[in-house]
């Protein structure tokens, strides 16, 4: 009986910006290597392996709002300036939302419910001229820490009501 040769294992590497993924062969199969699994390293950490050794760190979820007539021909600029100030604070810019007036739809509506799905901690946008009457909604804040690009500022979410829902205080019992 003739034994078959011995297959050593294939190794491919890939990287990437977050990490590097690792093809590795069990080295049984035959010169096309179909039998390749992933390994996923990340951050010196092999994922699927061993996951109490990863060391992945959070960061939080941010999604872009504009509106176009208040954009205008500055969309674009406005749309990366709204993701270049998500990546310096270190947000993970998951999507924009950018409103048109000509559609008949309540203005935020559609930026919550997107909020909500992606389970965001911020909205960054271009400036407050973006939101009615060019203010920070209350209830936005409620929900999300909202980031103005120009000039840039964070409204963070509160825990308490604002100064606006709090009844007035009476001195001395009175």
């Amino acid at each position: 009986m003739t034994e078959e040769p011995e297959v050593a294992p294939c190794t491919r590497m890939y990287e990437f910006p977050g990490g590097l993924f690792e093809l590795r062969s069990a080295g049984d199969e035959s010169d096309n290597h179909s039998g390749f699994y992933l390994e996923l390293l990340v951050r010196g950490a092999l994922i699927g392996l061993h996951e109490s050794e990863a060391r992945m760190t959070y960061r939080p979820t941010a999604v872009g709002y504009l509106r176009t007539d208040v954009s205008g021909m500055a969309r674009l600029w406005d749309q990366t300036q709204i993701r270049r100030l998500a990546t310096r604070l270190g947000y993970d810019f998951a999507d924009l939302v950018i409103f048109d007036p000509q559609f008949d739809r309540p203005p935020l509506a559609r930026l919550k419910a997107q909020a909500t799905r992606l389970d965001a901690e911020a909205v960054i946008v271009p400036s407050s001229k973006h939101f009615p009457g060019g203010e920070v909604p209350d209830t936005l804040v409620r929900q999300l820490d909202v980031i103005t690009v120009d000039p840039e500022e964070t409204y963070a979410r509160r825990a308490m009501p604002s100064l606006r829902d709090v009844p007035a205080a009476e001195a001395n019992g009175s």
